[in-house]
């Protein structure tokens, strides 16, 4: 269970752009470090947990031949469909994670700002669940804003602590600037071995 509840959700998504990922420059740079990120220009099947209102999920789009995007508002997911029009290998749901969790394994797992969210309970559960359901040469990607806000019962570091632990999978790459933290996990070669670079 999530300490935003539904009901908070479709509040917060009576703005169509409640945290200015449409408008701000600082959202727009973090988008393109994340999609920097990923270690293959394209993936089969990939998952956004948390997809709001779109704007991450059009440009995953492109960089997944299938992608599920998710998210506990039904609103959000309304108005994520609205923007993904144009992508046919989007799937879009309403879903409260972990409880709704997708079956099968994703080659590109997006977890964006809500990983506070989620309480004590619901949070050890999703991390456990990421470890399976990620295929075995996948990516999960998590993007957390370091600064305490109301609403929040972890920081991202200790978002990103968790994840760590779980996984047991190498760290990709990791990037933290004053005001957001990102990190991807992978098995495997490296980008640069799996192009014979070294």
């Amino acid at each position: 269970m999530s300490v935003l509840n539904s009901d908070d959700s479709e509040q917060l998504y009576a703005d169509a752009d409640p945290f200015g990922y449409r408008s701000r420059w600082y959202e727009q740079r973090k988008r393109a470090v994340l999609l920097a990120a990923l270690p293959f220009p394209l993936v089969d099947r990939g998952w956004e947990f948390g997809c709001s209102n779109g704007e991450l999920t059009a440009e995953l789009g492109t960089r997944c031949t299938r992608l599920l995007a998710t998210d506990l508002s039904h609103h959000a997911v309304k108005l994520a469909s609205e923007r993904v029009q144009q992508h046919p290998g989007i799937t879009l749901q309403q879903a409260n994670h972990p409880a709704d969790w997708p079956t099968g394994q994703f080659d590109l797992i997006v977890f964006s700002e809500v990983g506070y969210y989620l309480d004590a309970n619901a949070f050890e559960r999703t991390v456990a669940l990421f470890a399976t359901s990620l295929a075995p040469q996948g990516c999960l990607v998590a993007c957390h804003w370091r600064h305490p806000f109301e609403g929040a019962v972890r920081s991202a570091e200790q978002v990103h602590q968790a994840l760590d632990q779980v996984l047991a999978r190498d760290t990709l790459c990791r990037y933290e600037d004053a005001d957001f933290l990102l990190q991807a996990w992978m098995a495997g070669p490296s980008i640069a071995q799996r192009e014979q670079l070294r």
